[in-house]
């Protein structure tokens, strides 16, 4: 079944200016901005200007340009953050959510950075 981009998601508002985000970083391809609503001291998403649904929508079907500038901004909103375990930070979680078992609110593919505390476990473990 192919991917129904909805051209009304709030993300794909926020990258037509229609409504105001704090962004952290913007690139060519990907704009990075804090959460209306944080989950952690720090929470920033991270999305591709591009019209992708999900991750494996976004790694299907982006050219490779769109994809290393998401890593790339990635990289560098961890490192504006101060967040980076190798760079003196104490770390974060990467988390995006994709379709009804994965609980994803918004139909736009996007990754939550999340720091600032430690996390816990992301999934309770399975009892034996």
């Amino acid at each position: 079944m192919p991917y129904t981009y909805d051209p009304q998601n709030i993300f794909a508002r926020i990258l037509r200016g229609e409504i105001p985000n704090r962004t952290v970083l913007e690139t060519a391809h990907t704009l990075a901005f804090h959460d209306i609503a944080p989950q952690a001291p720090v929470h920033v998403l991270v999305i591709p200007k591009g019209a992708y649904v999900t991750y494996d929508h976004f790694a299907r079907d982006a050219s490779d340009a769109e994809i290393a500038d998401f890593h790339r901004t990635v990289a560098k909103v961890c490192a504006l953050l101060g967040i980076q375990p190798g760079e003196g930070g104490e770390g974060f979680r990467a988390i995006t959510n994709a379709g009804e078992h994965g609980v994803q609110e918004v139909p736009h593919f996007h990754l939550h950075i999340l720091g600032g505390r430690p996390m816990g476990r992301m999934v309770a473990r399975a009892e034996g």
